[in-house]
């Protein structure tokens, strides 16, 4: 009864899209099943299957999903260092979609809401790296992005990893990260005591 009148009222994939992300929050994406999905939505065995064809499906949709709401993010952000820390603050908000959005074997590259949201999500990236010091000498533009992006997203990681648990405290992740990059950007800064591997 309750799955009938979800699916009726056109909530269905949004239900199982939802039990998807606390799946994914609570183990992980390659612990998912359409199964156990279907249970937690309270909807039929095949109902996951209906609107995602299989897990691959269920899983693209939910990183095009991922980098939808991440351009959105990203694009209010006025210049590159701003960047990273709405990167980092996605990431922190949207664990479930963070861990999908970057593992293209789980992913169906071809899918056209895929492609769109992406394509949207890198542009955002992208906007001010020309503003880098090394680009401005003319060195190559895109590796300038790709170290901009590998700080961020190396962040992100090791903060939803529980690496950075100590260091971040009870602190705004995005925060932590602006001062970070203040302290590798800013000559001025002052910096603060070393992190160690091991030691969070």
């Amino acid at each position: 009864m309750t799955s009938e009148r979800t699916y009726h009222h056109g909530d269905l994939r949004r239900a199982v899209l939802t039990a998807a992300l606390d799946a994914i929050a609570q183990s992980g994406p390659d612990a998912l099943s359409l199964r156990d999905l279907a249970r937690r939505a309270g909807v039929s065995h095949a109902a996951p299957a209906h609107h995602f064809k299989d897990r691959t499906g269920l899983l693209t949709a939910v990183a095009a999903e991922g980098f939808a709401l991440f351009a959105d993010a990203l694009s209010q952000a006025p210049d590159l260092r701003e960047r990273g820390v709405a990167y980092v603050r996605f990431a922190a908000g949207h664990p479930a979609h963070f861990q999908v959005m970057f593992r293209p074997e789980l992913l169906r590259a071809d899918d056209p809401d895929l492609l769109t949201a992406k394509a949207r999500a890198t542009a955002a990236l992208r906007a001010g790296v020309s503003d880098l010091p090394g680009a401005a000498r003319g060195e190559d533009e895109r590796l300038a992005g790709i170290a901009a992006w590998s700080l961020a997203h190396g962040f992100a990681t090791l903060l939803l990893s529980g690496n950075l648990t100590d260091p971040v405290g009870g602190r705004d992740p995005g925060e932590v990260f602006r001062a970070l990059a203040g302290l590798l950007f800013d000559p001025s800064a002052e910096p603060g005591p070393p992190t160690t591997p091991g030691s969070s």
